[in-house]
């Protein structure tokens, strides 16, 4: 949400490293951010754009799907392993809410 809000955020992480590993694909939708050691300060954009993007954890799938839910155009998320692994039918639930998600080989 903080990609596509007005103005700078700034989020601090100090439990998890490699928390802000997701933002090399959020960049690619048109996110505007940079890692300053534990602290990732983000400008917040107009809008973000769909893209093929890739998940390396269960949270930062999430968010990516929550950003190509934002984005104009379609987003592909690729290794949903680590989102279905954490979210139980997070697809049917976010289309029961007027999303247009479809799973491949379904």
């Amino acid at each position: 949400m903080l990609t596509i809000a007005r103005g700078t955020s700034i989020v601090t992480e100090n439990i998890f490293e490699n928390r802000f590993k997701i933002f090399s694909e959020l960049k690619r939708m048109g996110a505007k951010a940079n890692i300053e050691g534990k602290t990732l300060v983000i400008k917040g954009v107009r809008k973000l754009h769909g893209a093929e993007v890739q998940s390396t954890d269960l949270r930062g799938g999430a968010a990516l799907v929550l950003a190509g839910l934002m984005a104009k155009g379609t987003t592909k998320v690729k290794n949903i392993e680590y989102i279905l692994r954490g979210y139980e039918n997070l697809d049917e639930k976010l289309n029961s809410l007027g999303a247009d998600i479809i799973k491949e080989g379904e």
